[in-house]
């Protein structure tokens, strides 16, 4: 079955169960019309539909390649990210001062999720080239925004984020490549990189780069360390791709999914590039660059968790085997019955989590504080439930094909192996976990107390009309807010053993929370698949609270020999 992008459930997301109408209200978005956002929307949706999704498989089975130094992409993929580029859809969040759309982010985050599913590969494309784009916005220059902000905006020109070093992953403080300065503003970078995604392309004039460098006089660690803007062609005097920078590609992963996407080791050797922001100040455009990536990782894994249940869905309703109801389609039985409503129902609450992330981040730009706070504790969670979602869906669709989902042809494995990556990169799932529990709750828990208490009233006003489905999540808030009490008690070391029981805990009750709204809004199918939400998965929260409640005795008394078999 083809993807089909869920252009109907962005929108009944966005207007009952987020509240998008709060963002259209502001002063920078009022133009952001019911009309204006299906337009929008429906545009995107088609966009995927016809152009992008047929190109998923195609990457899959003829990755990108590297021959004598240049990078070759998958069939159609050139075409697929002109019609991206096109269409606006690069610079979508991006300001209008230099070509962008100026679109509010939970409308970026609908049309990333619709690109996501129908082309992972592809869509990481774009995705790293926004991150740039809002690092440079916030931390560059007049004169490096005025050259590089409209041609990546325009996706004339690509760009990417290099982090990564060998010895240097999750501890980014730990990197070693040197930046050197020339004398006249620029620096001589050198060293490796790897793990880059879209560190080239064929369809691009210009693929420009954030490395993160260290300067001579530098501290050791994070506090030591530099961002500079390296463009794989420098600019000449017109602004147009000159002379060849000294950096390469040194090879392309080999990778379980994303096939279409060239993951990189990069070599600069005496690179020259531009500082981007303060000296010794690169984590601050860092995190800039990786909490855009964060909520767009989340939001690409919905995206496949989407097309995984579409094509699970399609399946099953095909498949005949047994004889259990009047179609004798597989699903009339009820473990498959059961597999497509959690494949259905997790999707929706994920999508809901990464939206109202979205939508805090919109409101938290017009200079709202709490809208600041609830956007911050929020991008841990959708990023991590986000892509748990992503693969445990995607898994589920295996299962729900049988035999044929272990089978190449059907499709249904590559869900799972696209969607694996998305728990690792941008931070790990455990550091999003460790971040919500120790950085986001150096407010003493107030952001997170103020959702719990958001959910409550909900829940109290829906008892009058949905009193079987409102006390289950009424009385999950208040096991939530029990937890968060305990949790922000207890010093930061001890909080990191129960860090992803308590972020999996919280986004269940979130998950809840945005399944109430939706059967309060709408009747039929919203309200039974709320329904199965809150009575078969809701409860998981529970178990999720005890393994947080156990604390890290049971975790850190295992050592070494103990994990032998």
């Amino acid at each position: 079955m083809p993807y089909h992008a869920p252009v109907d459930d962005f929108r009944f997301i966005l207007e009952h169960v987020i509240g998008f109408s709060d963002v259209a209200a502001t002063g920078r978005h009022a133009e952001m019309t019911p009309d204006v956002t299906d337009a929008i929307l429906n545009e995107a949706g088609r966009m995927c539909d016809e152009i992008l999704a047929p190109l998923n498989r195609a990457g899959d089975l003829e990755p990108a390649r590297l021959e004598n130094g240049v990078v070759r992409t998958s069939p159609g993929y050139s075409e697929g990210y002109r019609a991206i580029a096109e269409g606006g859809w690069v610079g979508m969040a991006a300001g209008e001062a230099h070509g962008g759309m100026g679109l509010p982010m939970a409308l970026v985050t609908c049309v990333n999720e619709m690109m996501g599913g129908a082309c992972l590969a592809l869509q990481l494309n774009p995705l790293m080239t926004q991150a740039e784009i809002e690092a440079l916005e916030s931390h560059a220059g007049p004169d490096l925004q005025a050259l590089y902000l409209p041609k990546l905006i325009s996706g004339e020109w690509c760009g990417t984020m290099n982090l990564t070093e060998p010895q240097a992953g999750s501890d980014v403080g730990a990197l070693r490549s040197k930046a050197e300065p020339n004398g006249d503003g620029t620096y001589r970078i050198t060293g490796q990189k790897i793990y880059i995604t879209w560190a080239d392309n064929d369809f691009s004039d210009n693929v420009v780069h954030m490395v993160l460098a260290r300067l001579p006089d530098a501290a050791e660690g994070t506090k030591g360390i530099s961002l500079f803007l390296v463009p794989k062609f420098i600019p000449d005097a017109d602004g147009r791709p000159g002379e060849a920078n000294s950096l390469r590609v040194v090879s392309l992963e080999h990778k379980l999914g994303i096939h279409g996407s060239p993951t990189a080791v990069m070599e600069y050797d005496g690179a020259t590039g531009w500082l981007v922001g303060e000296a010794h100040g690169g984590m601050a455009a860092m995190f800039t660059m990786m909490n855009t990536a964060r909520l767009g990782v989340g939001s690409q894994a919905v995206g496949v968790a989407e097309a995984a249940t579409q094509a699970a869905l399609a399946y099953a309703q095909e498949r005949r085997q047994g004889k259990v109801g009047g179609t004798g389609t597989i699903i009339e039985h009820a473990d498959v019955r059961a597999m497509l409503a959690r494949m259905r129902a997790e999707t929706f609450a994920a999508r809901a989590i990464t939206l109202a992330c979205a939508k805090a981040i919109d409101l938290g730009r017009e200079g709202d504080a709490a809208a600041k706070a609830r956007a911050a504790l929020l991008t841990p969670i959708a990023k991590a439930f986000g892509t748990e979602t992503g693969i445990n869906v995607a898994d589920l669709g295996i299962q729900v094909h049988g035999g044929m989902g272990f089978i190449e042809e059907t499709g249904a494995a590559q869900f799972l192996r696209d969607a694996r990556i998305t728990a690792i990169y941008e931070g790990t799932n455990g550091i999003q976990a460790m971040d919500l529990v120790g950085r986001k709750m150096m407010d003493g828990g107030e952001a997170a107390f103020s959702l719990i208490d958001e959910v409550q009233t909900g829940a109290e006003a829906a008892r009058d009309t949905l009193p079987d489905l409102a006390e289950p999540v009424w009385q999950a808030a208040e096991a939530m807010r029990e937890a968060t009490e305990r949790l922000v008690g207890r010093p930061p070391a001890e909080r990191f053993a129960g860090a992803m029981p308590y972020l999996r805990g919280f986004a269940r009750l979130l998950g809840a929370h945005y399944h109430l709204r939706a059967a309060q809004a709408g009747e039929g199918r919203r309200r039974r698949l709320a329904s199965f939400y809150i009575e078969r998965m809701l409860p998981e929260q529970a178990a999720h609270l005890a393994a947080l409640r156990a604390g890290p005795d049971c975790v850190m008394a295992l050592d070494a020999e103990d994990l032998v078999a």
